[in-house]
């Protein structure tokens, strides 16, 4: 069996490209920036499903993910969580959160209606994400 992205996720989020184990992803959601990161391992569902190796490639790549999101937006917290309710393929969830969004205390999930990127600033930010992660990467 080879990896498939579900295809939620694939309609949900825009992709930002591949690390070691992950394909990172941009949720189509502007009003939360939101970060996916799916390892690609055939039927993984949850993070116990990961040998050692991919377990600990995906710890570091939370991590690098999660400093170049911190460094680019300087949020008051990021949340990060592997849920996975709704899409049973592992992904891990990495949300830039502000006292000041919509949500705010409370989880995203559920707050409202999302609106999509415009394209111009989705690739902005995408461009800027990617110059983060390769400074983290280094």
């Amino acid at each position: 069996m080879s990896f498939v992205l579900d295809a939620r996720l694939a309609a949900d989020s825009h992709p930002v490209g591949d690390l070691a184990l992950s394909q990172l992803r941009l949720f189509d959601d502007a009003r939360f920036p939101w970060l996916l990161l799916v390892p690609r391992i055939a039927g993984a569902r949850e993070l116990i499903d990961l040998d050692r190796d991919d377990r600990c490639t995906l710890l570091d790549e939370i991590t690098a993910v999660g400093r170049a999101w911190e460094t680019l937006l300087q949020p008051d917290k990021l949340n990060i969580a592997a849920l996975g309710n709704l899409v049973p393929q592992l992904h891990v969830h990495l949300i830039a959160r502000y006292a000041h969004d919509c949500a705010w205390p409370r989880p995203v999930w559920g707050q409202g209606t999302p609106i999509a990127y415009e394209a111009a600033a989705r690739d902005a930010l995408l461009a800027r994400l990617r110059g983060a992660l390769q400074a983290q990467l280094d």
